[in-house]
């Protein structure tokens, strides 16, 4: 027999390799595997098992990695799908598809000494007291790691050595799995009472599950689940897994990343943590240590672990067979990878269910354009929850026209006097609040108004951010920085009153410290989270009532569940609006929904501040009224005219190099053959090449070509073909980017 073998380097080709003799049983697709080339080794995986070979003397496979196939076939098609839909060489799909983790040569298992108690058939040999106190011990466990046993009897190994020697112990090294979440206390619930929507919901999503359930093409059913803030998609979502389990089969669940919070992976396993659907629950995100991941992925490879629960790569996650994914609030931008291959996570979620024949459920109480355009032409299934569970009510959402209030004052305030006053009433009433900007740092630049001097990264063409605490100025693209000076930088300036301009949420705690001394403050950005407990510690002081007053970017507004919360304030909420990108509109009006979510989740009603300079845009007015389809509709109006997603289709081609010339020219070179091939693609729309919104970053000059399509496919194939066979500068990179979700 002979192998096909894709290498883990970036070849763009696969290589045959025959299989010695003692390896044809476990070789198979998808099988890892270690194979010589050139003048050294390697690592691979098979894709395909033949019988002949076109080369006549091949090279033999020198060993098998791990126990078993690491990609099942189902992952191997996928990967497959991506590498031509998303214009990357095959090899860098299958390395995604796959942890890095579970990826090495040598095994990533942690051994450690076990302790465990052996039968005595006859009468104890004679024990010192201490002796039989640590005996005692062993066999009230009957095993346990050597570690514990020690620390628990405060003895030593070499105590427990002499007991062994007795015959009445025995110390052997055993794989030891690392469970994140090991050390957490999960109390077992039961399914809730459901109202009228969430039980058509699903009903629905059991009847796609069931094995009748097959569309006209053998695939299943996406559905779109639009349910407000606080609907109960949740509870949804775990009775649809609930009935995959009953199936007899599995369910992966998609989260934004920071919405992987201990309430998220703690209702799921409290659910299935017992009774007759009994099952582990696995979770993989990018918070879990090499170790971790690996254990995780294992169990459920191995089958262990039937529930998964994770950011984007859990889609790829081994569940076999597979029933069910879902992927909560669909619309996130953090789905989409920024680094080749270049996929879309609810995108390879739809395709993976329609190769698996598992339903897709895909949730958000502000679905993405894309999605609810889907819904439109038929494609997905809309399912609605338009009302929160239990009868609580949406809160009530006041617009601050923020234009007054600096005109009042002859300066922008940070709060206007009616955010003040609510959050005064929360504090007398011991209720909590929720005040979100969109903006780390203390000021967003250091000027100079004398001259006009601004602060600007060396690297990148954007001005640095003031950090306090700190004492720096940082770049937040790449990285750099340098001490804040005390007066201006400009030799002939030299002015001592340079100042900071614009606010970030390290600036928004410090004034309210200010304002609200007997307040207890808590900021939560990048810049505070430097461990990974660091997430669930702030949450749990929140949960507890520790912290009055919470302050955050967009990790606190989506996915928290506290309903003690009845005030949020939205400081800044035309920040994005106003970003060179025609999402916008449609980014401003989801988060404002979102973060307006958080609040009026418990018994008393919730109210919502949006300070605004711009307050009568159509994203802020929608948002007000929670009205996502008024939203929509007009939203569409807008793209259909300038054939911007999702009435057309559209890949993004960025070229990158340290000389600007070099760049232009080449992006020039680049709109040049693909005008030639463009005969093929009728209605292709090219823009550019043009320097990117951010023309410059990490050093690099950046050039942009947008193309528009109504055929993405065709289009993907024609860029794939053209770059196999495109010259450049060897200082200067093509990068292909297909629905691409960040335009800078």
């Amino acid at each position: 027999m002979i192998a096909r073998v894709t290498l883990e380097m970036a070849l763009g080709k696969e290589f045959d390799y025959s299989i010695p003799a003692e390896l044809e049983s476990v070789v198979e697709v998808g099988t890892r595997v270690k194979v010589p080339f050139a003048n050294r080794q390697v690592l691979g995986c098979v894709t395909a098992l033949l019988e002949t070979s076109p080369h006549a003397e091949l090279r033999a496979i020198i060993k098998t990695i791990g126990r078993q196939s690491h990609v099942t076939p189902k992952i191997l098609e996928l990967a497959r799908w991506m590498a031509d839909y998303y214009c990357c060489p095959p090899e860098i799909a299958l390395k995604t598809v796959l942890p890095e983790a579970v990826r090495r040569e040598k095994e990533g298992w942690r051994e450690q000494l076990f302790v465990r108690a052996l039968p005595s058939h006859e009468a104890d040999p004679k024990l010192s007291k201490r002796q039989a106190e640590i005996l005692a011990a062993a066999r009230a466990r009957k095993e346990l790691p050597l570690q514990e046993l020690l620390r628990q009897t405060n003895s030593t190994t070499q105590t427990l050595r002499r007991l062994e020697d007795k015959g009445l112990l025995q110390i052997a090294p055993q794989i030891s799995e690392r469970d994140p979440y090991a050390r957490d206390t999960i109390l077992p619930t039961q399914a809730l009472c459901l109202n009228d929507a969430q039980k058509h919901a699903v009903d629905e999503i059991a009847r796609a599950e069931s094995p009748s359930g097959n569309g006209a093409d053998g695939s299943k059913t996406v559905f779109l689940l639009h349910g407000v803030t606080g609907s109960g998609k949740t509870e949804v979502y775990l009775q649809a897994i609930a009935t995959a389990l009953r199936n007899g089969k599995g369910a992966i669940v998609l989260v934004p990343e920071i919405s992987l919070t201990p309430q998220t992976v703690e209702r799921f396993k409290a659910r299935f943590s017992s009774g007759p659907l009994q099952t582990l629950v696995a979770v993989l995100h990018s918070h879990l240590s090499t170790g971790e991941r690996h254990d995780e992925w294992h169990k459920i490879r191995q089958g262990r672990a039937r529930i998964v629960i994770g950011a984007r790569s859990a889609v790829f996650a081994p569940v076999d067979p597979l029933g069910l994914i879902i992927v909560d609030e669909e619309h996130e931008y953090s789905y989409k990878q920024e680094e080749s291959p270049r996929y879309h996570a609810r995108d390879v979620a739809v395709v993976r269910g329609r190769m698996e024949k598992a339903v897709v459920v895909l949730g958000s109480a502000t679905p993405s354009m894309e999605s609810f355009f889907n819904v439109q032409k038929g494609k997905y299934r809309l399912l609605e929850m338009p009302l929160r569970a239990d009868d609580k009510k949406m809160p009530i959402v006041r617009i601050i026209d923020m234009r007054r209030a600096a005109q009042r004052e002859k300066t922008a305030p940070m709060f206007s006097e009616e955010l003040k006053e609510a959050i005064h009433k929360r504090l007398d009433r011991k209720e909590q609040t929720l005040l979100f900007l969109n903006r780390r740092g203390f000021a967003t630049s250091l000027q100079c108004p004398l001259c006009g001097y601004v602060a600007q990264c060396p690297n990148c063409s954007l001005a640095l951010t003031y950090h306090r605490h700190a004492g720096k100025l940082r770049c937040h693209i790449c990285g750099y920085d340098a001490v804040a000076p005390v007066v201006c930088p400009e030799a002939k300036c030299r002015n001592p009153a340079i100042r900071f301009a614009g606010m970030g949420t390290e600036k928004v705690e410090a004034t309210l410290r200010k304002l609200f001394p007997q307040a207890r403050v808590q900021r939560m950005d990048s810049d505070t989270l430097k461990r990974k407990e660091d997430y669930r510690r702030i949450l749990g002081d929140f949960r507890t009532g520790k912290i009055d007053i919470l302050v955050g970017t967009q990790m606190i507004a989506k996915g928290l569940h506290f309903p003690n919360v009845t005030l949020v304030g939205i400081i800044y909420a035309d920040l994005g609006l106003h970003m060179p990108d025609f999402r916008a509109g449609e980014r401003t009006f989801q988060l404002l929904t979102q973060v307006s979510g958080r609040a009026g989740r418990g018994d008393v009603e919730g109210e919502v501040f949006v300070q605004a300079f711009t307050p009568f845009h159509p994203a802020i007015q929608y948002a007000r009224r929670h009205d996502f389809t008024g939203f929509y509709d007009q939203e569409m109006e807008f793209r259909r005219q300038l054939k911007y997603p999702p009435s057309s289709r559209i890949a993004l081609l960025l070229l990158k190099g340290r000389n600007e010339e070099k760049v232009s020219f080449s992006a020039t070179h680049v709109k040049q053959e693909i005008e030639k091939a463009a005969g093929a693609l009728p209605g292709l729309v090219i823009a550019g090449p043009a320097p990117a919104p951010l023309a410059r970053a990490e050093t690099y000059y950046r050039y942009q070509i947008m193309l528009r399509t109504r055929q993405i496919s065709k289009l993907s194939l024609l860029l794939a073909e053209m770059m196999r066979n495109l010259k450049l500068p060897d200082d200067v990179s093509l990068s292909v980017d297909i629905d691409p979700v960040n335009l800078m």
